[in-house]
This record gives C-alpha cells, sequence and structure tokens, in this order.
C-alpha cells in the first residue's frame, strides 16, 4: 500500500491519477470532501473514466495530529509527502510551521515506526536557497540561514531536515 499524503493538491491529485493507472494500492489523505472534488477534476483531463477516483482508499485526517495518523500508516510500504502549506504572507509563518515541519516531523517518526521502505518528499527550490555566487541554483547550493529567506523557504528548508532524519 502507498500512502499519500497532500493527495488533494496539484502534485498530489497528478501523482495520485498516475498511481492509480499503475494499479498502485493507493491510501490518500483528505480534510475535506470538498478537496476530493478537486481530485476529480484533475483527473477528469487524463481521462473521462470517473470511477477512477473511487479506486482510492480515502483517509481523513489532519498531518498535523498524531492519533489522526498513527492508523493512516497500517498496512503501508511507501509514502509520498506531498502535502505542504505555500504562503508568502507573514501572518501564515506560524501555520507553515506546524503543516511544514511539525506534520513532517510526525510523518517522519510514523514512517520510522512503521519501518517504512521509502519516503519520497516533494521539495521546493525555496529550500534551497539563493546563489551565493549568482550562478544557477542547484542542489549543490548550500543553505544560507543569514539570508532574506521566506517563511515558505524556512518551513520546506525545516520540512527537508526532517525527510534527513528519516534517512
Amino acid at each position: 500500500m502507498i500512502l499519500v499524503t497532500g493527495g488533494t493538491g496539484l502534485v498530489g491529485a497528478h501523482l495520485l491519477y498516475h498511481l492509480i493507472k499503475k494499479d498502485q494500492k493507493v491510501r490518500a489523505i483528505y480534510r475535506t470532501e470538498v478537496k476530493i472534488e478537486a481530485v476529480k477534476k484533475v483527473f477528469s483531463y487524463y481521462s473521462e473514466d470517473a470511477s477512477l477516483v473511487s479506486k482510492i482508499e480515502w483517509f481523513k485526517a489532519d498531518i498535523t495530529n498524531v492519533p489522526d495518523m498513527i492508523p493512516a500508516f497500517i498496512g503501508v510500504e511507501k509514502v509520498y509527502h506531498c502535502a505542504a502549506l505555500i504562503s508568502f504572507h507573514p501572518k501564515d509563518y506560524r501555520e507553515m510551521r506546524k503543516v511544514n515541519i511539525h506534520g513532517t516531523a510526525i510523518l517522519v517518526n510514523l514512517a520510522i515506526d512503521a519501518k517504512i521502505k521509502k519516503i519520497c518528499f516533494v521539495g521546493s527550490i525555496a529550500s534551497v536557497g539563493d546563489s551565493l555566487q549568482g550562478g544557477l541554483i542547484t542542489e549543490d547550493n548550500e543553505w544560507n540561514k543569514e539570508a532574506d529567506n521566506s517563511g515558505y523557504a524556512i518551513t520546506k528548508y525545516g520540512a527537508e531536515m526532517e525527510i534527513w532524519r528519516a534517512s
């Protein structure tokens, strides 16, 4: 079984479609039924087969709530962690820390406990930071904690550190 967090988001919904088309057994986290409608819309761009969304085992949970998440890991071997809060408004910083860093830490702890074989994390170029020499930004760039990083960049970097902890 594959667990997908953030399956109702843009990246997650497209991922779900491709996993279902490959006949993978998938469980996807959702918060509200309205979000599942967005997934149906994404699926409709690929196929007229409206039954594809019903092949997903939908699991209602909040990734920042440990008791919600514990049963989501039952029978899971792989995790695609696509969930994140994206904002560039300073008022959202605390909520981004809660979702992006704390939520990822919960996921990592539960994955370690469940002996998950593989975690795929959807990162962001924001977590790489700016090029120190003004050149291309690559994975070789070092994070500059002294830079004027956005709250989003800081929280995605923190989430990435949690993923590194899992490895």
